[in-house]
């Protein structure tokens, strides 16, 4: 088998079919003809999540139930790992995310180029802007679904770019080429993944702290990785009262600062960002996507 997509779901019964959708063999651009699998792991949701097929579409799903399952998602990502069947994984620690259609292709076309790529595809929120300054001003998931009935998605998957706003991480600008220091859409080989150890247990805290932001160090630092970051291609956050991107401002300060706490007693005070050279793969597929002309902080 080509590909396994691991969905990471905790609570998301109103975000996950639009998620299925956008994984969909009527979805993503090279899907049709693909030989790939989707796993949904539901990490312990207070009611067991259902799929419906009728609202997902065409896409080769199994659902994984974990009961007793830790607030973290390392774990849930390590058993769906575990049982994957793909030479290539693609991990998605929070499953409230719409992708575009082309991220399989432009993805695998990465793996066609290189050896052992590590493929992060980039980070937006749906709404007019980053959703911990949009969610406070009152965007919420009835504004959400309204801006998705506007672009009749999922009818053109690349009208998202212009109901989203890119995660900025702090930058003035904000282009395809700044260096991510994460991926909720992240490609990397079934044998690289097991290699480094997989995702780091000991990242246990509701949400998994900065676990997804060590893997992904982790995982393009390792000797013979090559970082690949895909131009014209997004993951789109739906708001789902997230344990960090959907908090007030003061309990989210006081959420990273934990993370932070825990991040420098399991690797000590090092930056959280790789300094590797960085490729890039992509295209610009409508002017929507020329994120470079759009966002600029004032």
């Amino acid at each position: 088998m080509k590909l396994s997509v691991i969905v990471i779901a905790y609570n998301m019964q109103r975000e996950i079919p639009r998620t299925l959708q956008a994984l969909a063999r009527d979805y993503q651009t090279v899907a049709a003809a693909l030989d790939y699998e989707v796993i949904l792991v539901d990490n312990g949701s207070t009611e067991p999540l259902r799929v419906d097929a009728e609202e997902t579409g065409d896409v080769p799903v199994t659902l994984l139930r974990i009961d007793e399952a830790q607030a973290s998602p390392a774990q849930a990502l390590n058993r769906a790992a575990a049982v994957a069947r793909g030479d290539i994984l693609c991990l998605m620690v929070d499953g409230a995310h719409v992708l575009t259609p082309g991220v399989f292709e432009w993805a695998l076309r990465g793996f066609a180029a290189f050896s052992c790529p590590v493929v992060a595809v980039r980070y937006f929120y749906l709404g007019p802007g980053e959703q911990p300054e949009t969610v406070p001003q009152g965007y919420n998931q009835q504004s959400e679904d309204a801006l998705l009935q506007q672009i009749a998605w999922p009818a053109d998957g690349y009208r998202l770019f212009e109901v989203g706003a890119p995660l900025t991480s702090g930058a003035d600008r904000i282009t395809w080429f700044n260096r991510m220091f994460e991926s909720n859409c992240l490609f990397m080989t079934r044998a690289h993944y097991h290699a480094i150890g997989g995702s780091d247990e000991q990242f246990d805290l509701p949400g998994g702290g900065f676990l997804n932001l060590d893997l992904y160090r982790r995982a393009i630092d390792a000797d013979g990785a090559v970082a690949l970051q895909l131009v014209g291609e997004g993951s789109f956050h739906q708001v789902h009262g997230g344990t960090t991107t959907n908090s007030d401002n003061a309990a989210r300060a006081a959420r990273l600062e934990s993370y932070r706490n825990q991040y420098r007693a399991l690797r000590g005070d090092g930056p959280l960002v790789s300094d590797k050279p960085l490729n890039f793969l992509g295209h610009l597929p409508t002017q929507a996507s020329k994120i470079h002309l759009r966002w600029r902080r004032s």
